[in-house]
């Protein structure tokens, strides 16, 4: 049996929950939906969300804990919302934001420009540092590598986009 799957998923005043064919989760930071499984069944007692498996297969308990994990995560992403941050690291890495698109400067000999998809707000409070802020989970870590992307960390100097929790090993360099 899964663990995470037994848990309840507490519900805080001012969230709504309509559950269908999709799960649609409304609160304060907005409202996300979840396509139902046919392997698992979820249902509101009160101001909590349980998830069952619909069988005793391995998939179907698998498939509980995974969702039980999503509805959380919508859960707390309507309430609290998510927050991913990023550093730059080199000389001349700059970062942008402009409205919607965040605008790098990162070593290469033109600008590149990301495009922010709907629900993720982007911040540079200082311009080398990007704060990602959003309700989904997934969709801010997904930007957040995606940003990542234009510019890995390499391991001899240290230079390039990194997440701000990241330790990057830094290799010795070939000695004559």
């Amino acid at each position: 049996m899964s663990r995470i799957g037994k848990m309840p998923v507490a519900l805080p005043a001012g969230v709504e929950v309509k559950i269908g064919d999709s799960i649609v989760v409304k609160g304060s930071g907005g409202t996300l939906s979840l396509k139902a499984n046919a392997l698992v069944t979820v249902r509101q007692d009160g101001a909590q969300l349980l998830v069952d498996a619909a069988n005793d297969s391995t998939e179907a308990n698998a498939l509980r804990g995974t969702f039980r994990a999503l509805l959380n995560n919508m859960v707390t992403g309507v309430t609290k919302g998510f927050e991913r941050k990023l550093n730059l690291v080199g000389v001349g890495y700059r970062a942008q934001a402009q409205g919607q698109a965040l605008n790098l400067q990162v070593g290469y000999s033109h600008p590149v420009s990301k495009k922010m998809p709907e629900g993720v707000k982007v911040e540079t409070p200082t311009p080398t540092e990007i704060v990602l802020k959003g309700a989904n989970l997934q969709v801010i870590g997904q930007v957040a590598a995606e940003i990542r992307a234009f510019r890995p960390p390499e391991p001899y100097k240290g230079k390039g986009i990194r997440y701000a929790d990241e330790r990057v090993v830094i290799k010795e360099t070939k000695k004559k």
